[in-house]
Parts: structure tokens; C-alpha cells; sequence
């Protein structure tokens, strides 16, 4: 395994000494006083959870929709064109914490990087609403999208769910429940980290090192948020709940998996890429080593890959909602200028088109022309 960073070590002692971070010693009081510290003071961790990117507004606003009131934030760069498709994301914290202020950074920097329109759902939080509302929060606001798309400028056509740990279990359920109903349609699923068997530990193999307790998540927390969100009457073999578990896996989105070294939760998405792909659906998975469980969550403080990661959510979603014209395979056309060129510079394997390239001269190669200075240690060793 990859060394873990003494500065992801002392951020995790420090994180589990804020609000939030210790959440397997809290009642359900606690927790939900947890819940509103957060939102009221989220723009106050900026430091650590990142800024809005540059060029990029927001909107909040509360979609009605089949009864259910979601909040969301909208994020759209300020030169947006009219029908770009859309991300909707499901933050991550457990199914009982999380703020629309704390995804701001990962939102904004989806939003330029896939040149979609994003919105942030805010959906319901556990205890105080516990399963299935976050399901039926997040169906509504994607259906809600798919229907009124004109209102934000966008292509309902052209819809891709997004989520990380708690948030990449409800964009797993989302797509599901989605192809099951015949629609909308969702064009790609980003999974990051998620949760997708909360069935009880017996049921896991606890020699397994992805099992094992890692900073950030411990074994004891991701235990107590699942009894949180499921509570006493919770089904945990619901696929709505451990999305792994649905009979048929078939007919869904492309997805990107990924997953941290350092997670208890590593082999959830490990396995549900597997089930995927037995399925016969498209799936990457990406493993970021030397990482630990939400990393998107602190990408201040847990620099490491997080930048590779991202670039890998925007460019597999931009491909996915951005389709090309099938490519032109046949012969290049030969530019006049180029015709008369001798046949000794022609490509006889290319049927006698010229690679223009090929018919300039090779300069000198700069390496080796600039002498490198060379460095001495001192006499007193410093």
C-alpha cells in the first residue's frame, strides 16, 4: 500500500474532534444540532473544503416536485450557452450531514470542467428524515430537472447523476429506479467512494484490509450513518438502500467508480464495478492509492490525487454528455501545396499521400545544448 500522508493523518485527528467527525459518539440530539452548526457556519470551512471557482454563479432555489419541496443549488459559468447538458450531484456525509456550502468547490469545478449546468441537491437529512426520503428527494429533483430544463437553460435531454460516498449510493439508486420507471434518461453515473451494501457487518468479511478502520471513516461511523438513515424500520436489503443487491443490473449508465486506498468502504465499489460489468454496462474503475474516504470533501488539506481525480469525473463526464460526430477514417486530403512534393518525401503506405510532417526538415533536438549546473554540498555539510 501506498505510504498515507502525515498531514491526511493529522487532518483526520483534527476532523475527528469537530462537529460531525466524531458522529458514532453522538445521539440523535447531537447529530442534528451537528447538521445545523454546519449549515450555518459551512462558508467558514472554505479553508478546507474549497472556494466557488472563478467565473462560475450560483442559484438557490426549491424545486416542487410529485408533492416533495427540494432545495438546490444551481451553479452555471457566467458564459453558460443555452442547452448545456446537466450534473445533478448528491452530496456525501453520511445520509446526516452535509451542506450545499460544502460541495461549492467539486460543483463549480464540475461545472467549467464538463461545461454543464450543476445542481446540488440539499436533500433531506437523517435522523430527523431517514430512508427513503434522501431516495425520493433525489428523484424528484432529477425528474423535476428533466421536466423544467428550459427554466435553466439546459438540455433535459442530456443528464448525468453524480454523488460521493452517501451521495454515489443515492446516484446509484437514482439510475436505477430511473431505468426501471423509463426515465428520464441519465447519460453517465459518477460514483465516488460510494456506499453500496449496508447490510449488517456480519456480513462482511472483517479480515478484509478494505474493512479495516482508516482515517476520515472508521468502520464504528459508517456504521452508526447507516443505522441513522435506516433506522429501526430500515430495510438494508432494499436495493434502494444497497443498490448491489437489485436483481437486475442490466440497461444501466455508463459509470466511473472510484475508490480510495485508505476507505473502509474500498471494496463497495470495487464489487458493484464488478456487478456492473457482469451486467454488460460500461464501467471505469479508478483507484486513487495513498487516499482516504472523502477526499472531494477536503481537497485543501487532501491535495495528493485530487486534482487527477477530478480531471478524471470531468473528462469521462464531458464525454458522455458531449457526443461527437463518428469520425472521418477515410484518406486525408492532399493539400495542393503538397502535391507536387517529390516522391521520395511520399508515404507509399498511405497509397501515396504525403504526411506533411514528414517532409520538413528535422532541427537540432534542444536536449544536450544547455550545460546543467551542477551542486555541491558545502564543507560544513549543510
Amino acid at each position: 500500500m501506498a505510504k498515507l500522508d502525515l498531514r491526511v493523518r493529522a487532518f483526520a485527528w483534527l476532523f475527528a474532534h469537530t462537529p460531525g467527525g466524531s458522529v458514532d459518539t453522538m445521539t440523535p440530539e447531537q447529530i442534528v444540532r451537528a447538521q445545523e452548526m454546519l449549515a450555518e457556519h459551512g462558508r467558514l470551512t472554505t479553508g478546507v473544503t474549497g472556494k466557488l471557482a472563478k467565473g462560475v454563479l450560483t442559484q438557490d432555489r426549491v424545486l416542487e416536485q410529485a408533492g416533495e419541496r427540494v432545495p438546490v443549488r444551481i451553479y452555471r459559468s457566467a458564459h453558460q450557452p443555452v442547452g448545456s447538458p446537466i450534473v445533478v450531484y448528491f452530496h456525501g456525509g453520511g445520509w446526516t450531514l452535509g451542506a450545499l456550502d460544502h460541495s461549492d468547490w467539486l460543483s463549480s469545478q464540475v461545472c467549467l470542467g464538463v461545461g454543464a449546468v450543476v445542481v446540488s441537491v440539499d436533500y433531506r437529512l437523517a435522523p430527523l428524515h431517514r430512508f427513503p426520503t434522501a431516495v425520493q428527494d433525489s428523484l424528484a429533483a432529477v425528474t423535476w430537472v428533466a421536466e423544467h430544463a428550459g427554466e435553466l437553460d439546459a438540455d433535459g435531454g442530456r443528464i448525468a447523476v453524480m454523488g460521493d460516498s452517501a451521495g454515489g449510493n443515492l446516484a446509484a439508486v437514482v439510475s436505477q429506479v430511473l431505468r426501471d420507471r423509463g426515465g428520464p434518461d441519465i447519460a453517465h453515473q459518477a460514483l465516488l467512494y460510494p456506499a453500496t451494501d449496508l447490510r449488517t457487518p456480519e456480513h462482511f468479511d472483517t479480515a478484509a484490509p478494505a474493512r479495516t478502520d482508516w482515517p476520515i471513516l472508521s468502520s464504528a461511523i459508517m456504521v452508526t450513518f447507516r443505522d441513522q438513515y435506516l433506522g429501526p424500520d430500515g430495510d438494508a436489503d432494499s436495493p434502494m438502500a444497497s443498490p448491489i443487491l437489485a436483481e437486475d443490473l442490466t440497461g444501466l449508465p455508463p459509470a466511473l467508480i472510484q475508490v480510495a486506498e485508505y476507505d473502509p468502504l474500498r471494496d463497495d465499489g470495487i464489487r458493484y464495478a464488478r456487478a456492473l460489468q457482469h451486467a454488460g454496462n460500461q464501467v471505469r474503475l479508478t483507484e486513487y492509492v495513498g487516499m482516504p474516504h472523502g477526499y472531494f470533501s477536503f481537497p485543501m488539506v487532501i491535495r495528493g490525487s485530487v486534482r487527477q481525480a477530478l480531471a478524471e469525473v470531468c473528462a469521462e463526464q464531458r464525454l458522455a454528455l458531449h457526443p461527437v460526430p463518428e469520425p472521418d477514417r477515410g484518406p486525408r486530403p492532399l493539400p495542393e501545396t503538397i502535391r507536387s512534393t517529390s516522391d521520395a518525401a511520399r508515404d507509399t503506405v498511405g497509397g501515396g499521400a504525403v504526411d506533411p510532417a514528414a517532409s520538413r526538415p528535422i532541427g537540432d533536438h534542444e536536449i544536450g545544448q544547455h550545460p546543467i549546473p551542477q551542486h555541491h554540498a558545502s564543507s560544513s555539510g549543510h
